[in-house]
């Protein structure tokens, strides 16, 4: 592909007169991985300005160069104002803009996504339409699920464009993508062209990274601009935003999309207050049932495996980007939201024979965590809570002292342990979780307990269910991995947990995962 083909993607970008037009065999934000003939695009990291490595990409025999402007670059670098937006069209254009030859529905949102994601691609399969999925579990291409890696969120622009190009050149017409924050603020997500936004709710998240509520906020109020930036596609009656109409966000994501009138805006809920809207609720252990009626006077049955308030109101924004948003039949929907059995990760029931309950889930936010002890404490309200997480190193400090104090409130037991120390010092993030649950009512050794080690946490609370007992693991869910230093070590919870209890029973069972705190002590 011509450089000159790749840069009409960028108008804004400047070119050194006289600039030669070569053939560009690859393109990549990597000096590492750069070959002759390659595009070399140098982002300014976090950690990293690959401003630096613009040598070392010429010496491996990159054709041009494109960069953010700054002092001694060599003169004919092609400069641009922001280098992650210009990688994200450069990778647009070199897989075609496959985004454009799809129905893309972004699904963004602090807590639900993943679940709320595959639940809109339940329903697009059981409409008969070929879709795919990036989601934080995987890819789905067809009959083909690729793995999206350990602590992956959205895929970088290079790798989410050649997803959605597999995604095009295997026949599909539709695809559900996962946007996090990150991938919005980054720049990960710009260059696709979307017809369905939808938000689950935006809570306290990533503030390590955004630094305020407000940042967070609009960043993931990003995807709603590109939405209404987003060329209008033929076969899709109207650009679509999905909001969440219990959500705080909703005010100031309905003011956001004023201006746009081409962007229709349908709201979803638990209340007639929104435009679709869950009617006689009916909540047991196994399923949730409800009317969903809306606009047009709709009212019609529906039915899903998942459980708990939040997953009813991720069954309507479902609903609402699919009935509302595409136009599908309300029936074909609901058949498409009972066919999906559930999430891996997410409210995962473990069941060796024990005689309490033993469930894996995602919770890693302070809004997830109290919404799933609800939901426990409603599954099983005459035994114990017994809740084991932990809390992240280089990431959001003030969640640790919020997620400690909604344990300490809502569980009768909480079991302190690791979840990603990285860098940090593992004893210090205990020590401020402790520190909360003390001041809300929690007495370490009684109430509360911490240890390091994760699979001792999980084998302490296997050994401290009584029969009737529901034990919670949140925090990793479906991940498969646990970051200590600079490491990832292999780590699945379901499997650790299974480890655990398979230990405590004297049955078969798989070993427990091996952590680098395994020798330390528990307090």
């Amino acid at each position: 592909m011509r450089l000159s083909h790749l840069l009409a993607s960028l108008p804004t970008a400047s070119v050194p007169a006289g600039r030669n037009d070569p053939d560009i065999t690859d393109l990549t934000a990597d000096s590492r991985t750069v070959a002759a003939g390659s595009l070399f695009v140098a982002i300014p990291g976090e950690y990293h300005d690959g401003r630096r490595y613009i040598g070392a990409a010429r010496e491996r025999g990159a054709a041009a160069v494109v960069a953010e402007a700054g002092d001694d670059l060599p003169p004919d670098v092609i400069t641009v104002p922001d280098g992650r937006e210009a990688l994200a069209w450069l990778a647009a254009a070199w897989h075609g803009h496959p985004s454009r030859q799809l129905v893309l529905i972004g699904v963004t949102g602090t807590d639900g996504k993943t679940t709320t994601s595959s639940l809109i691609h339940s329903v697009l399969l059981a409409a008969g339409l070929r879709a795919g999925l990036v989601s934080t579990v995987s890819a789905v291409i067809g009959d083909e699920t690729l793995d999206t890696g350990f602590h992956v969120t959205t895929p970088d622009a290079p790798a989410t464009q050649a997803l959605l190009a597999r995604m095009v050149a295997a026949g599909l017409t539709h695809c559900v993508l996962e946007v996090t924050s990150h991938g919005l603020a980054q720049h990960r997500v710009t260059g696709c062209a979307f017809d369905v936004a939808v938000v689950t709710n935006i809570t306290h998240e990533h503030l390590d990274f955004h630094k305020t509520y407000e940042n967070y906020r609009a960043a993931k109020g990003r995807l709603f601009s590109l939405l209404a930036a987003s060329p209008a596609k033929s076969g899709v009656a109207a650009k679509t935003a999905v909001l969440n109409h219990d959500d705080s966000s909703y005010a100031y994501l309905a003011a956001l999309l004023e201006p746009h009138l081409d962007v229709r805006r349908l709201s979803y809920g638990l209340t007639a207050a929104a435009d679709f809207f869950a009617d006689a609720v009916q909540s047991t252990p196994a399923a949730t049932r409800f009317t969903l009626r809306g606009l047009g006077g709709l009212a019609h049955p529906a039915a899903t495996s998942l459980v708990g308030a939040y997953n009813l109101s991720n069954a309507l924004a479902a609903l609402t980007a699919t009935v509302g948003g595409l136009g599908l039949a309300p029936a074909t929907a609901a058949r498409g939201l009972a066919a999906l059995p559930g999430v891996p990760g997410r409210l995962e029931r473990l069941d060796l024979g024990q005689p309490f309950t033993a469930i894996v889930d995602f919770a890693h936010t302070p809004n997830a965590l109290r919404r799933v002890l609800l939901t426990a404490r409603q599954l099983n309200p005459a035994g114990r809570l017994i809740a084991v997480f932990g809390s992240a190193g280089l990431r959001d400090v003030e969640k640790r002292r919020l997620m400690a104090q909604t344990s300490a409130e809502l569980a009768d037991l909480t079991i302190l342990t690791a979840e990603d120390p990285r860098t940090e010092a593992l004893d210090d993030i205990l020590e401020m979780m402790a520190g909360a649950a003390r001041m809300h009512g929690g007495v370490e050794g009684q109430t509360f307990f911490r240890v390091p080690d994760r699979g001792a946490a999980l084998r302490l609370a296997v050994s401290l269910a009584q029969p009737g007992d529901l034990l919670l693991a949140c925090g990793k869910g479906h991940e498969q991995s646990m970051a200590f230093g600079t490491t990832e070590y292999a780590w699945d919870d379901r499997t650790a947990l299974r480890a655990a209890l398979a230990e405590h029973l004297g049955v078969p069972g798989p070993a427990m995962p091996y952590l680098p705190t395994r020798e330390t002590k528990t307090n």
